[in-house]
């Protein structure tokens, strides 16, 4: 049987959390049928002759407002996307907050069916080295999931902690959310010195991952997380299969004219690495419903960019001689 990190290899999605729109006691509840049809439709591409994917699915982390989700909602959200998955590629569910408020969050999500969990930063603080080495084995002790560390936002590993947590049997894979290369290239050799190589699965998990990849790849870390999987699934795919086939013709387009002015959209207002994306997956035809407080909605002339940039790079793919979506 193949580990949760064997089964990583390839285009990470993370889908976004549809919330009920309208009045009454359903407004801004998870809206569970709408997420089991973002989900289906996106684990659709798993049967696509070309350019098959994802790899696995990411349920309520950073894309899915993990933050806004309590812990009855968090579960079902985990339930559904392991139903939805079928055991076909494995879900991976965000935990976070403190130690303490990690392990139901841990519970809940591996009586819903998860796979493993991804650790985003605890709440607020910004602990020391040996803080953070204490909190994460603390979380990887309250539970048997394998987890992968997230470096991001409060949280910035040394190299010699990254180390020592990558002999916690349960601590199997590393994401950088900073964007250091120079820190996570010490990050990577630390651990192969101490370690070997194949200790840490490592993943590139900025916003618009896709924009930096190339260079992630130079200095040891392969796979990334695709945001815009889960609103343009035909173009997230066909870079990833064009970057793992060194096509640097279809790349270097798609990163000219669809990832670099998306990334610069991106930048227009706090929120937008979730609340566009949300945006995208409603402009895709599924609405997904408003982001929750405190996110907000992109302005209207945001909303017509992201749509022409949509259609430019699906442009890039016909010229690429790359047919529409599944």
């Amino acid at each position: 049987m193949q580990s949760l990190v064997e089964r990583l290899d390839g285009l990470l999605y993370f889908p976004v959390t549809p919330f009920a729109r309208g009045a009454g006691d359903r407004a801004g509840r998870v809206d569970l049928a709408a997420y089991r049809e973002h989900l289906g439709s996106r684990l659709a591409f798993l049967d696509a002759p070309e350019r098959p994917g994802p790899a696995a699915v990411f349920a309520c982390c950073g894309t899915g407002e993990f933050f806004s989700l309590d812990l009855d909602e968090y579960a079902d959200c985990v339930r559904v996307a392991a139903e939805a998955a079928a055991g076909r590629v494995p879900v991976v569910a965000g935990i976070g907050y403190g130690a303490a408020l990690a392990a139901p969050f841990a519970a809940a999500a591996k009586e819903a069916g998860a796979d493993g969990l991804l650790v985003m930063p605890p709440y607020l603080v910004a602990g020391g080295a040996a803080g953070l080495r204490d909190h994460y084995a603390a979380v990887a002790e309250n539970t048997d999931l394998d987890l992968i560390i997230y470096q991001r936002d409060n949280v910035t590993f040394t190299p010699e902690v990254v180390a020592e947590l990558a002999a916690v049997p349960n601590i199997v894979g590393f994401k950088d959310g900073k964007g250091d290369l120079d820190l996570m290239q010490r990050i990577v050799s630390a651990v192969r010195d101490r370690h070997g190589e194949g200790a840490l699965l490592y993943l590139n998990g900025l916003p618009t991952a896709e924009m930096s990849q190339l260079a992630y790849r130079g200095v040891g870390v392969p796979g990334y997380s695709s945001a815009v999987f889960c609103f343009a699934p035909d173009i997230a795919l066909a870079f990833y299969h064009a970057y793992r086939d060194d096509d640097s013709a279809l790349v270097t387009a798609l990163l000219d004219r669809f990832y670099r002015p998306l990334v610069e959209l991106r930048h227009k207002a706090p929120g937008y690495a979730v609340s566009l994306v949300k945006t995208g997956v409603r402009l895709d035809g599924l609405d997904a419903g408003p982001v929750r407080p405190p996110l907000t909605e992109p302005a209207p002339e945001h909303v017509e960019r992201l749509a022409e940039l949509v259609v430019e790079g699906r442009r890039v793919l016909v010229e690429h001689g790359i047919g529409p979506a599944v």
